[in-house]
């Protein structure tokens, strides 16, 4: 008989990876929509659509899913996850689709590093080792001095710090707060932030672009949603490494969406990268777990 815990395991992964493919979607989608409209309103159409589908998915179950003893914290996540999406949408404008996603990967040995000095997390050799290497990646991707780098490659960047700040709070909240909280309190307060600023930007919508606009957000939605069905299945060492998988996505969507692929240098940084973070989640699985249950 297969092991309770070996199949939890592959029903998160398989989650997880659906989910990415829902965000890297998303994301292709931003990317074709953005040359249609203003950045701003692609955004206000992925918090908007978001919150409504999470509306419709907890129903009745809603009021008493989304009671909050922590607002504070909510409001904290919510501003650094509308953060993380303005700041990758808009660097779309900019570079290709490929190149955003692989300079954002660097969000996994932030997340290490911020774990060990906001949450008091051991700070050892391998997560120093590994927030290096990303570094290094992220220098061969933009090459600074070799008239390659331009500032808007700064804009995955910011977006990695303002993940990292997110999963962060999500973890500190996530124990004491339900997913529906944390999937209600983002959408509403990244729509009612890009409803107040969205006049000044606001382009007609033709009604054969509604689709386009809904489906937007529904893959979000869903994206979230079967991120947090992946992380209630699976424990996060086991997913981890399938976080890289973004770019694996990425690459297929740039080409294939758009007949961009990345140069050797982006998929060399890009593997930099994911292996840094692969070796802090090696050398984390292989250390001494104190009072592990296995």
């Amino acid at each position: 008989m297969t092991h309770p815990d070996a199949t939890a395991a592959r029903t998160g992964i398989l989650f997880l990876a659906f989910a990415i493919f829902c965000f890297t979607a998303m994301d292709a989608l931003a990317k074709h929509m953005i040359a249609l409209y203003p950045t701003i309103e692609v955004i206000w159409a992925r918090n908007v659509g978001q919150l409504f589908f999470v509306l419709l998915y907890f129903g009745p179950r809603l009021r008493q899913a989304v009671r909050t003893r922590m607002p504070g914290w909510h409001l904290l996540r919510s501003m650094t996850q509308l953060g993380a999406t303005v700041f990758f949408f808009v660097s779309l404008n900019y570079i290709g689709l490929a190149e955003a996603t692989a300079l954002a990967d660097i969000n996994p040995v932030l997340i290490t590093l911020g774990a060990a000095l906001f949450l008091g997390e051991r700070l050892s050799r391998a997560r120093v080792t590994g927030v290096l290497a990303a570094l290094v990646g992220a220098l061969i991707i933009t090459r600074p001095g070799l008239g390659v780098f331009s500032w808007a490659a700064l804009l995955p960047l910011i977006c990695a710090f303002s993940y990292a700040g997110n999963m962060l709070l999500t973890r500190l909240v996530g124990a004491r707060e339900t997913p529906a909280a944390a999937m209600f309190y983002a959408a509403a307060f990244g729509s009612v932030a890009t409803s107040a600023v969205l006049p000044a930007y606001w382009q007609p919508i033709p009604w054969h672009d509604l689709p386009m606009f809904t489906v937007l957000g529904a893959l979000g939605a869903v994206a979230q949603l079967f991120t947090i069905r992946a992380y209630s299945r699976a424990q996060a060492t086991v997913l981890a490494p399938f976080g890289y998988l973004d770019m694996v996505f990425a690459v297929f969507w740039s080409g294939a969406a758009f007949g961009a692929w990345p140069d050797r240098f982006t998929l060399l940084g890009a593997l930099v990268i994911a292996l840094a973070g692969l070796y802090v989640w090696a050398q984390e699985r292989s250390g001494p777990r104190i009072g592990s249950s296995g």
